[in-house]
């Protein structure tokens, strides 16, 4: 009688690297050959000169890598082999025994050192003006291609794909009944779980849910060059609510270059392998709120994100030179961005003020049959996780407190 076969290993994983790498990363943010400054007085054709001359000076005169590499060696990092592909995440557990497990997915451009801050909160809420019945284990992983993790070389790595990948992963930690969480790529993730029904999952919270009625998102999608006039053609009977999502879905998919760049031509983007200060240009020009704020703190500005913060995520890009790998997760997508998914299971829904758009409730409540929250902040934006930990956290406790 054959015996069963063993799952792999789950490894303990250290992020450790070279001296060499970082002076070799200074010498080319060093040797920047620099194009000449914006011909507009504003941001409208991506990070500015000055924003990016002074970004480059404190990554090669202040900043510290050696930080934030103890902070992600601060918790236990593993990977383990899934679908054939190495898997790097952080697993925290709680010394709550009744805390609910969740894995957390990150999107682009950003990565596990993007959700460190809201590690202890969860894990440890007593210490963190929570209740001890808030408590939560947290799984971390890095996506395919994505920061520590292993990357694809050949087709296949979707969402889906990603989705199933991260239920394997709970399922080998011993979890038999847990939550997910996402925003960005992340939002698309959990719910593709959701709607899988993947075995173990009680429900999802996200903050960029995936409700847009199909007839509508069809429309923004032909619309994106700007040339169908979609906002001359949507359905009758909107609310002023429904219409204003509408306007901002509109301004969204005509300014998601970068998307479309990478869904379709991601190998083109080699200079992201060669030029840190490429790669930084790159992944700060995600949308304009985010990059408004970027822009502020490399101003001067003491804000909800710090030039540390902003640095740690692009050096760890560089360093695992996941530029091009990560970006090709555009071109694996085969799902609507906005789209509802056909989600039976509960969902809470936190919408955060500077979001891509703001779905009214009305929509999320026809997406989700299931939903248990719903909640709109007045601050925030694209990564709350990063940008506004301490809401985050409470949006999630009190989202999921029902699935306990």
């Amino acid at each position: 009688m054959p015996s069963p076969v063993e799952a792999p290993a789950i490894r303990p994983f250290r992020v450790e690297f070279a001296d060499a790498d970082l002076k070799d990363l200074q010498a080319r943010i060093l040797h920047t050959r620099w194009p000449e400054k914006e011909t507009v007085a504003d941001r409208s054709q991506g990070p500015q000169l000055a924003t990016m001359k002074e970004l480059a000076r404190y990554w090669v005169e202040e900043y510290d890598w050696r930080r934030c590499e103890a902070k992600l060696n601060s918790y236990p990092n593993f990977v383990t082999e899934i679908d054939g592909l190495d898997i790097h995440f952080i697993h925290v557990r709680s010394k709550h025994p009744e805390a609910l497990p969740i894995v957390i997915c990150h999107g682009w451009p950003y990565s596990v050192a993007a959700l460190l801050k809201v590690i202890e909160p969860l894990t440890d809420p007593t210490a963190h003006g929570g209740r001890a019945e808030d408590a939560f284990h947290v799984v971390l992983p890095s996506m395919p291609g994505y920061g520590f993790s292993g990357k694809p070389t050949e087709p296949g790595w979707g969402p889906d794909r990603i989705g199933r990948a991260w239920a394997q992963l709970m399922q080998r930690l011993g979890y038999d009944r847990y939550v997910a969480q996402g925003g960005d790529w992340g939002s698309i993730v959990v719910d593709l779980m959701a709607a899988q029904e993947v075995e173990g999952l009680a429900g999802i919270h996200t903050n960029m849910p995936c409700v847009v009625p199909a007839g509508i998102d069809n429309l923004f999608q032909q619309n994106i060059l700007g040339a169908a006039n979609a906002l001359e053609n949507l359905p009758a009977g909107l609310s002023d609510e429904e219409r204003a999502a509408c306007e901002q879905l509109n301004f969204t998919w005509q300014h998601v270059t970068y998307a479309l760049q990478q869904g379709s031509r991601p190998q083109a983007l080699a200079g992201l392998a060669d030029s840190p200060v490429f790669l930084a240009a790159w992944m700060l020009d995600l949308e304009a709120n985010s990059l408004a704020l970027i822009s502020r703190a490399f101003a001067g500005s003491s804000e909800s994100l710090t030039r540390e913060d902003v640095l740690d995520n692009i050096t760890l890009y560089w360093l695992t030179n996941t530029g091009v790998s990560s970006a090709r997760l555009y071109a694996e997508n085969r799902f609507s961005f906005f789209a509802a998914k056909g989600v039976r299971l509960p969902v809470a829904v936190s919408v955060f003020e500077d979001e891509l758009h703001l779905p009214p409730r009305s929509w999320a409540e026809q997406a989700y049959p299931q939903l248990i929250h719903y909640n709109r902040l007045p601050a925030g934006g694209h990564y709350p996780a990063w940008e506004q930990p301490e809401s985050f956290v409470d949006e999630v406790r009190t989202g999921l407190r029902s699935l306990r």
